[in-house]
């Protein structure tokens, strides 16, 4: 089954329950979203603003992370930034 939605304001909608797998979202706005409880394993996210989002109690197990700005990003307390430069002067 294929449902389109085109040029809908869905701003406030709830999604309970519900299979939204092999799903594309494109110039999609999810601004202030809350996500709980999902499986986005196999997701594929492409030119994505994600500034100021966090993630909380989240498994991470062989994700890429490819092209990405790390300003301010911090992991456990800990700047990215800086563990990138540590480990780049460690490898140097």
């Amino acid at each position: 089954m294929s449902t389109t939605f085109e040029d809908q304001d869905l701003g406030g909608a709830e999604f309970t329950n519900s299979n939204l797998s092999a799903a594309k979202f494109d110039d999609i706005n999810l601004a202030n979203a809350r996500f709980i409880n999902v499986n986005l394993s196999a997701a594929n996210f492409e030119d994505i603003n994600l500034s100021g989002t966090v993630f909380k109690n989240i498994d991470l197990t062989n994700v890429t992370i490819q092209d990405a700005n790390y300003e301010g990003m911090r992991i456990d307390g800990i700047l990215v930034t800086e563990l990138l430069t540590a480990h780049g002067k460690r490898l140097a």
